[in-house]
């Protein structure tokens, strides 16, 4: 028996506790969010996507835009026979899926797979066209319900024929956006998307039963009436803005007992739900403006705890709960997701929520991402892993980190959790600094960076001491530590005076600083005892490793 496999058997404690022996699905890394299918054919997407896959272990990928004019899938017309051309109408619209194959072959050629979020609405089949973002996303219901379930039947056929049913059935068909948040993502009532619902569930069913299906991808949760009916009434928000305590009210999900009642009543399949969690609100206020409202830090596991009660509760208790989006906040000019902090909260929340999800995917793994056109200079608050540049944010790091984590539970630690690798028997850890002085407070949204920055001023330092018995005699063990001093890419920008462009020389010493955490080696005493004593400045992220 190798070395390794031994250590698998040996009796393990971690500050004198036997091991928790739970199971740790990685939430973090089985899905990652991107902007649109179209921005997926370019060469920097797809070399951000393959480290992604390669380095965090991402497994899915999910993003707007599949049916997009720009993918050209569903076809009306012939576009014309040349520059002046008039198009000609088909007598029967075609679909073409040249574009929609070239993204699915590289992202399967990674060793990942898609999560199919089914939308937007083609020009030809809109009831409104040019509703959302500077590419004009068409946002609305179809002007034919048997067309839309004709172009949803046709492109899951064509992807089983080219991929092969076992592939397809591991995949997930999520139908639309967000549909609550008219006249955003969606421009009808919400009973028409339920009627989506059924049309698109009713075609993939019909190819083969055991395509899984889901939705309704609403975002957010809210603790008023607003969504209470056919279409948002913005005025029920007042009421929340003016909350003295936002965090005291009573926030529940948008449209999900909803939507698993209309479902229930019409038998129709739930395979699994999708929700947006953001930990933010923007509610209305008198004057018909928006107050932003950033919930406490344990807002994303709260909502997850009653999302997981209701479902337990209802005739769908075994779907999956997929969070298709989640981010500090959902803002892509937010200066706050370039930061430390942001990696920070994350990490923490990650590990809090890990048992209660199938997938949280963190929206993006890349600033290449065009909602509101591309960002204006290299850290402009993009929901990003990296920068344009490819750069590694503090998020990248904590999502490395955790990446590296095991599979079995040894101890739940207040600020981390130590991890054992089952088939190699090998422990990892990470440990975060989440200062106590935020007072159960998130990482808000900032404008600016210099706003961002300031939450370097809160903390103290903490000391984290823990001893891991039973490992390999002499084992060496890994450490990177990312904190202010290390790694924090997005500062070193502002001491170069916040450069809209950036040149060839500037990118390179920044590349340098975003990688450049502090890394040194813990041994194993000869008897099999790991000492971890560290002295951690606020805000600090640690992974450890053990070769």
């Amino acid at each position: 028996m190798d070395a390794a496999r031994h250590d698998s058997t040996r009796p393990l404690t971690v500050d004198g506790s036997a091991p928790v022996g739970r199971p740790l699905h990685h939430v973090w890394n089985e899905c990652v969010g991107a902007g649109r299918a179209n921005e997926a054919l370019r060469a920097d997407w797809q070399a951000h996507f393959r480290e992604a896959v390669d380095v965090l272990g991402a497994r899915h990928v999910r993003f707007h835009g599949l049916f997009h004019d720009d993918m050209f899938v569903y076809r009306g017309n012939d576009g014309g026979g040349g520059g002046f051309g008039t198009p000609t109408p088909l007598a029967e619209p075609l679909h073409t899926f040249s574009y929609v194959d070239k993204v699915f072959d590289f992202i399967l050629s990674t060793g990942a797979r898609p999560f199919i979020e089914l939308g937007f609405m083609p020009r030809d089949l809109a009831t409104q066209t040019e509703t959302l973002f500077w590419w004009k996303a068409h946002c609305s219901p179809p002007t034919d319900m048997g067309r839309w379930a004709d172009l949803v039947s046709a492109t899951v056929r064509h992807w089983i024929e080219r991929y092969g049913i076992d592939e397809v059935l591991q995949w997930r068909f999520e139908v639309w956006n967000e549909p609550n948040l008219v006249p955003l993502f969606w421009t009808g009532t919400r009973t028409q998307y339920f009627e989506l619902y059924e049309a698109s569930v009713r075609a993939i069913k019909a190819i083969d039963e055991r395509l899984l299906v889901g939705g309704p991808s609403t975002s957010v949760f809210v603790p008023d009436a607003r969504y209470a009916g056919e279409y948002e009434d913005r005025t029920a928000s007042i009421a929340t803005g003016e909350a003295e305590d936002p965090d005291a009210l009573d926030w529940r999900p948008v449209w999900i007992e909803e939507f698993l009642a209309w479902c229930a009543e019409r038998d129709l399949p739930v395979d699994f739900v999708t929700a947006h969690l953001y930990p933010t609100d923007y509610a209305a206020t008198p004057s018909g403006g928006a107050k932003e409202i950033s919930r406490y830090v344990d807002a994303t596991y709260d909502d997850l705890t009653l999302l997981r009660s209701i479902l337990a509760s209802s005739p769908y208790p075994d779907a999956e709960v997929h969070i298709t989006e989640w981010s500090t906040s959902p803002s892509s000019r937010d200066r706050s997701h370039d930061t430390l902090f942001a990696a920070t909260y994350i990490t923490r929340a990650y590990l809090r929520c890990a048992g209660l999800a199938d997938s949280i995917s963190y929206w993006t793994f890349t600033d290449v991402f065009e909602e509101g056109g591309a960002g204006l200079g290299p850290f402009h608050g993009g929901f990003g892993l990296v920068n344009e540049q490819g750069l590694h944010k503090p998020t990248f790091h904590a999502f490395e980190m955790l990446s590296r984590l095991g599979d079995e539970v040894l101890a739940d630690l207040p600020h981390g959790i130590v991890t054992r690798h089952r088939a190699s028997g090998k422990v990892a850890a990470v440990l975060h600094h989440y200062p106590d002085e935020m007072g159960g407070r998130s990482v808000r949204a900032e404008n600016t960076y210099a706003a961002a920055r300031g939450l370097a001023d809160v903390g103290s330092r903490r000391t984290v001491r823990h001893t891991v018995e039973g490992v390999a005699p002499g084992a060496e063990f890994d450490l990177v530590q990312l904190d202010w001093e290390h790694g924090n890419v997005a500062e070193a920008w502002h001491a170069m005076g916040e450069p809209l462009n950036l040149t060839p020389r500037q990118t390179a010493d920044l590349r340098e600083t975003a990688d450049g955490l502090l890394r040194r080696t813990l041994t194993a005493s000869a008897d099999g005892v790991l000492e971890i004593d560290l002295d951690l400045p606020p805000w600090a992220v640690v992974g450890i490793t053990q070769r």
